[in-house]
């Protein structure tokens, strides 16, 4: 239901708030946006039948909440719904276009409305993680007292955009980007719909173009729609729209990217994933995501050298050439010259051997250094550059490696209570297999007996 006006307070004279009434030359999204909860298609999850949500709302018990998902999924359409659901007072704000003092009137306002006449009021704040932390803090002590309820609205991940005492004093529902087959229910009601719609210009779209436009909206109804639109201006009244009228009105598809968010995490996991699990193709396909999508290219040439010494290691020792070689390259070339370069260290990456063994092995040596930072070094490999020194033993009973047949001569490198550990335990693959019996044999020769199996080695990843 519409809530009444209020008749004394801090409303008095003011129509109830909710969505703001569609105007006829509003562009197609804003005027197809769904009036209810049975039109609202996509997010079954979260407004089916007999979903968390949905129940909520139709019993107008809506908490304070944050909405997240991609553009056009439908945030600003179900904080619609609310309003026109609830018996609250429903307060639109948006956070791009309006300041925190604007907040804090509203708070304010809904202070005396909950004093004067007892009413609730529902603050929805689209695009909430523009705020910075410090004005997201102004929200929490009234979303804990109950003079509002929040309803925040976000295309960036919670956990990084959203302070936490916030996140633990709301309900965080996620929304997901729309399929082709909703994104194309989508348009075909746009088309037919005569009041809101397109459905007074009695068009057609072409199989192949409503395929073309679900496919390219990237799930976002907003895209679609305004593709729609325009696409439909190049067509006479009972037209049919084509390819080529689609083609036209999407022009370039843009990457949803954000280099300081949650995206920027995710593709650049899953490159390094892809490389360390020795897909080239899907390596280089997330490497030209993120190229697209704005990314520092010097960021990623960093990372390829990260994965040559943390995933490669010594399996294949010329991968952290080939990678720090990519970045100079591409430094001196610059793009679109020099992205080549990365794509070949991200492919030579992608087909080494794999071995950790290097990775696990100095962070095994570390934490013994943590644990026993005050072990001495042993008499016989200290340096004695005075004549006490050498009195006192330092030196003494050292034998020159050189001198010794094989190169390797009898003798503990490691402080006593260390004596026999193995940190580096080399692995089973390329010029690993080589090192692992040039470090045997040195073993043997030094005197030690101990096997592989017995090497405090850690092969787990962190």
């Amino acid at each position: 239901m519409t809530p009444e006006p209020d008749l004394f307070g801090p409303d008095a004279g003011r129509p109830a708030r909710g969505p703001l009434a569609t105007p006829g030359d509003a562009p197609l999204a804003a005027r197809m946006r769904p009036r209810s909860v049975d039109e609202l298609l996509g997010q079954p999850g979260l407004v089916g039948e007999g979903a968390a949500l949905r129940e909520l709302i139709e019993r107008d018990r809506v908490p304070s909440l944050i909405l997240w998902g991609p553009p056009g999924c439908g945030k600003t359409t179900i904080a619609g719904l609310v309003a026109r659901r609830t018996g609250a007072w429903f307060e639109p704000f948006s956070a791009v276009t309006e300041g925190i003092g604007r907040v804090r009137e509203l708070i304010g306002q809904a202070a005396e409305r909950k004093r004067a006449t007892g009413r609730d009021t529902i603050l929805f704040v689209d695009e909430i993680h523009r705020f910075n932390k410090s004005q997201q803090d102004a929200f929490l002590p009234h979303v804990e007292a109950g003079t509002i309820t929040l309803i925040g609205a976000t295309t960036e991940n919670p956990s990084f955009e959203v302070v936490g005492p916030l996140l633990s004093r709301t309900r965080v529902f996620v929304l997901q980007p729309l399929d082709p087959e909703t994104i194309a229910e989508l348009v075909r009601r746009a088309l037919e719909d005569r009041e809101r719609g397109l459905g007074a210009r009695a068009l057609q779209i072409e199989p192949q173009a409503l395929a073309r436009l679900a496919e390219s909206a990237d799930g976002d109804a907003r895209r679609a729609l305004n593709a729609l639109e325009t696409a439909a201006h190049l067509v006479e009244n009972a037209g049919t729209i084509g390819v080529s009228q689609v083609e036209a009105a999407l022009q370039r598809r843009f990457a949803r990217y954000d280099k300081a968010g949650e995206e920027h995490y995710n593709l650049i996991s899953a490159l390094h994933k892809a490389v360390r699990g020795s897909d080239a193709d899907g390596a280089l396909y997330w490497l030209a995501r993120m190229l697209e999508g704005g990314e520092d290219p010097m960021y990623i040439a960093r990372r390829l050298v990260r994965m040559a010494i943390e995933d490669v290691g010594l399996a294949d020792p010329q991968a952290l050439q080939v990678a720090v070689a990519a970045r100079d390259a591409f430094h001196f070339l610059g793009s679109p010259e020099g992205d080549l370069a990365l794509a070949e260290a991200c492919t030579y990456l992608a087909a080494a051997p794999k071995s950790n063994r290097l990775y696990s092995g100095f962070g095994a040596a570390t934490r013994a250094a943590q644990e026993t930072p005050a072990e001495p070094v042993p008499l016989h490999i200290r340096n004695a550059p005075t004549r006490l020194m050498k009195d006192l033993g330092y030196g003494e009973g050292y034998r020159y490696d050189p001198d010794w047949e094989g190169g390797v001569a009898p003798q503990s490198y490691l402080p006593e209570s260390l004596s026999g550990r193995r940190f580096y335990s080399p692995g089973e693959a390329g010029a690993e297999v080589e090192l692992a019996a040039r470090l045997d044999r040195a073993r043997r020769m030094r005197g030690g007996s101990e096997s592989a199996d017995e090497a405090e080695t850690e092969d787990s990843h962190g």
